[in-house]
């Protein structure tokens, strides 16, 4: 199916949904994660954060700033690192 079909019949579903008439997909609703609480509980700078878990700093000021927030991936990976933050390190330095 071309990219604008796959437009069209989105378009097409909203509408119906929005109408009452279909009942929508499931939505995920993304988990909230207080990254900034998780980064002060270690002691580090967004910069020094961001290095340490392969993250860009950017993503890291936009997650603590309300801009972005997580994906699940990264809700996963932020639990982890809440956690066990010893753990994550050693392994991505590997």
């Amino acid at each position: 199916m071309s990219v604008g079909k796959s437009m069209i019949k989105g378009a097409h579903e909203a509408l119906v949904i929005a109408k009452g008439e279909l009942e929508s997909a499931a939505v995920y609703i993304p988990e909230i994660v207080d990254v900034a609480a998780i980064r002060k509980k270690l002691k580090l700078s967004q910069t020094a954060f961001a290095e340490r878990y392969g993250l860009p700093v950017g993503t890291v000021r936009d997650w603590e700033q309300d801009r972005r927030s997580p994906d699940r991936a990264a809700v996963v990976l932020l639990s982890i690192i809440d956690r066990n933050p010893e753990l994550v390190a050693e392994t991505l330095a590997s």
